[in-house]
């Protein structure tokens, strides 16, 4: 399989980045499109790479924020084709909260409506194409962390910490091990890692790629979660977008040679 990413913060070159994320997969004879970035960049961005939106056999959504899913509705203008996999907890209802101040950070409002037909809602543990999976999360109490990071879902009129529901990891079977893509792991890196090894007991979990939501956390929290995923005996990790550049320069230190660095462009090939 081959993975290229199509946004990410880090540009290249002349190729610009922006706040979100977008990465464009190979596997076999499928086409895949994880996410669409924060605006339509990923668009632009995919043309400058060579990569033919319109050719892409199946899309996932990581999890609904904006930064990953402002770029649907072009996406479905571009392919035709290709259905829109999104994990059944998500809806327009996700925030940002700080006392009595709240921002709206989630899906393009309207867009599951419009896009019905296009929109397929996962659950559970299920396989999309030979090979090919979506996981959602299997750690208790995740609203811990959603209330920790400020993040509120709205429903029915009141507020709720945000419990992931609405994110998933994106895992392929590969002769190296299990690839598994979670762009935000707002679950927790280290519990993803632990899910997925739980979802497939027989199989080695060989990489995890994508951001860690870390930008706004201590040097100390960065190295515990460093130890974390080191213990679990993984053998590649790609990370950028939300894992912030001082908190990627912690990880280094800790995590050496498995590490690189998500930027435009970037090409990976299990």
């Amino acid at each position: 399989m081959k993975a290229n990413v199509v946004v990410d913060n880090i540009k290249n070159n002349e190729i610009p980045g922006e706040w979100g994320l977008c990465i464009y997969i190979e596997y076999g004879d499928k086409k895949i499109l994880l996410d669409t970035g924060a605006s339509s960049l990923f668009a632009k961005n995919a043309e400058k790479l060579g990569v033919s939106l319109e050719d892409v056999d199946i899309a996932v959504l990581s999890h609904a924020h904006y930064d990953h899913a402002n770029g649907m509705e072009e996406f479905f203008k571009i392919n035709s084709k290709a259905k829109f996999y999104l994990r059944d907890g998500c809806a327009e209802n996700c925030y940002a909260k700080k006392w009595i101040f709240s921002k709206y950070i989630g899906l393009p409002k309207g867009i599951l409506k419009k896009y019905s037909d296009r929109i397929e809602f996962a659950s559970g543990d299920v396989q999309i194409a030979d090979g090919i999976w979506i996981i959602g999360h299997k750690t208790d109490h995740l609203e811990l962390i959603g209330k920790r990071e400020k993040m509120y879902q709205k429903r029915n009129h009141k507020w709720y910490p945000d419990d992931f529901s609405h994110e998933q990891s994106l895992v392929f079977e590969t002769e190296k091990g299990l690839v598994v893509f979670n762009s935000c792991s707002h679950g927790g890196a280290a519990n993803i890692i632990h899910e997925v090894a739980q979802t497939f007991p027989d199989q080695k979990v060989y990489a995890l790629i994508g951001g860690f939501h870390i930008f706004n956390k201590t040097e100390a929290e960065v190295r515990d979660l460093a130890r974390k995923i080191k213990d679990t005996g993984i053998e590649y990790v790609c990370t950028g977008h939300c894992t912030g550049k001082q908190a990627y320069h912690t990880l280094k230190e800790e995590l050496g040679d498995i590490l690189c660095q998500l930027k435009v462009g970037l090409q990976m090939e299990f």
